[in-house]
């Protein structure tokens, strides 16, 4: 079973930057869009930025500006820059794999999550 990796969450200080990485395990065909998701307590997990395969990228109004996703293809990995952090950032945030069969079923990996807490 492929697996994502998350790694590059931690603590830091208001104002500061943070790098997520998420690499698959294996080898996953046919990754339609990479994205990154949050989830603070006891709110619902929301998205953060999404990468479609041929580059367009969405994001959450909030995060506008201060957060730039990238992927590697080659690597099947996805990547968060995220600055200018805020308290408000402070989350899990998972990284999301989707795939798109060829009858157009769609499959989610998702990883662990890491932990995200940005200090005022």
């Amino acid at each position: 079973q492929v697996q994502l990796v998350e790694s590059g969450g931690g603590l830091v200080r208001a104002g500061g930057s943070l790098r997520l990485s998420c690499a698959a395990s294996g080898i996953i065909f046919g990754i339609a869009s990479m994205g990154w998701y949050r989830q603070a307590p006891g709110n619902q997990r929301e998205l953060v930025a999404t990468i479609a395969r041929g580059g367009p990228t969405t994001y959450a109004d909030s995060v506008k500006g201060r957060f730039t996703i990238s992927r590697d293809n080659a690597k099947n990995t996805v990547y968060l820059q995220m600055n200018s952090l805020k308290p408000e950032d402070t989350a899990v945030y998972y990284c999301n794999f989707r795939t798109v069969g060829r009858d157009r079923t769609t499959y989610d990996y998702w990883g662990q999550g890491t932990q995200v807490t940005v200090s005022s």
